[in-house]
């Protein structure tokens, strides 16, 4: 949006709208961090708990490190805003060039 877009004129309302999106995203950001943490004990008793073989465990935590980095670059890193493609964009292309790496390291080299 535009500031004109933005800006009624009425400084009342431009605040109130400001509040209100903060409000918003901070609400956002704090379900984000008791998801992470929640996360996290779940990935501890994963170790912690006997029954599960290293063959179940590693995957899942590596699974869970994944939903975490999500939940931190977009709602911590703000990448779910408008305005961020650009970021977004290097930053998948960096995801995609590790993926391939990772891939021809294992299916070439390794074995």
């Amino acid at each position: 949006m535009t500031n004109e877009q933005l800006n009624s004129g009425n400084p009342k309302v431009d605040i109130e709208y400001r509040r209100k999106k903060s409000a918003e995203e901070m609400r956002y950001q704090i379900i984000s961090f008791a998801m992470m943490i929640f996360l996290t004990l779940v990935a501890f008793v994963a170790v912690g708990y006997d029954g599960f073989s290293g063959w179940f465990t590693i995957p899942f935590i590596l699974v869970l490190a994944g939903v975490q980095v999500v939940f931190q670059l977009y709602y911590f890193m703000h990448m779910s805003h408008k305005g961020h493609e650009a970021p977004a964009l290097f930053l998948y292309s960096g995801v995609f060039v590790a993926f391939i790496t990772l891939l021809a390291f294992m299916t070439i080299i390794w074995w």
